[in-house]
Order: C-alpha cells, then sequence, then structure tokens
C-alpha cells in the first residue's frame, strides 16, 4: 500500500516518515487536504479512523488518521495551520463521519474548518466564552468559566 499512496500522492507528499512497519505520516500542505483524502478514502479504500489537533506552540497540527485494514497499517496525513489564520478546508463532504471530529477540534483548538456544515458547541458548556479553547498551550484555567 505504500508504494501505491507514494505513486497518487507524488509531488503533493511535503515530508514521509515511515515510523515503524505498521505506521507511516504523511505532511501534505493544507491546500491539499481534500484531494488527498479523496484519494486515500475513495480511490484506495483507506478507512478514516479519527482525527487529532495539536498546538504546537509553532503552529497547529491536525492529523488525519487512515487505516489499511487488510495490511494492518495506519498512515496518517499531517498538516500544518499557521496560528495567524487558522482554517483548513473541511473534508465532511467526502467522509461525512468527519463531521463530529471536525467540530470538536473547532471548538477546543479554534481551528476553522472551511464548508463545514454545521460549526456549533459539542463538548463545553454553553457559559464557555467564546474564542477561548481549552486544548491551546495559550490556555489559562483563570479563563475558565467561574462556577455557581
Amino acid at each position: 500500500m505504500e508504494n501505491k499512496i507514494k505513486e497518487r500522492l507524488g509531488n503533493r507528499v511535503v515530508n514521509w516518515e515511515k515510523k515503524n512497519e505498521r505506521r507511516y505520516y504523511i505532511e501534505i500542505k493544507k491546500e491539499d487536504v481534500e484531494e488527498v483524502t479523496q484519494i486515500l478514502f475513495k480511490e484506495l479504500g483507506l478507512r478514516f479512523s479519527i482525527a487529532s489537533g495539536i498546538d504546537t506552540i509553532d503552529n497547529f497540527e491536525i492529523l488525519y488518521h487512515f487505516s489499511a485494514d487488510n495490511e494492518d497499517k495506519f498512515f496518517s496525513l499531517r498538516v500544518k495551520i499557521s496560528k495567524e489564520k487558522p482554517e483548513i478546508h473541511s473534508i465532511s463532504k467526502i467522509i461525512t463521519a468527519a463531521k463530529w471530529i471536525e467540530r470538536e477540534i473547532w471548538e477546543l483548538l479554534g481551528i476553522n474548518f472551511i464548508g463545514h456544515p454545521g460549526l456549533e458547541r459539542l463538548i463545553l458548556t454553553e457559559d464557555w466564552p467564546k474564542g477561548v479553547c481549552p486544548l491551546r498551550k495559550d490556555f489559562t484555567n483563570e479563563q475558565r468559566p467561574e462556577k455557581a
């Protein structure tokens, strides 16, 4: 599967890292996320497992985790997003199941998913201050709403 993926993605791959025999990290530009998702999910038949959002201090990263179940291998797309303009195109038009995790990442990290059909609160309470994202490195406990 690795060779098929490398061949299909071609120059869209910024960096390819083989972590071990079962785990691969594929860095791509955020502009390519929809096209690469289409290739992995629709063309090559990889299963979308989940996405993870991370604040790395310098930028945000989203890891889109895909599984080649028949080979017991995992391929994670790594996409870096600037903190100045934290946004990326939603993959929910391609993978409906991505709607929930994109909402969670939007709510907890403040990354906007362009084209998402319904970015609304999922986890935080209604009294949680807008724009305060608890998974950001600069979050402090003083930003939490006061308890009654």
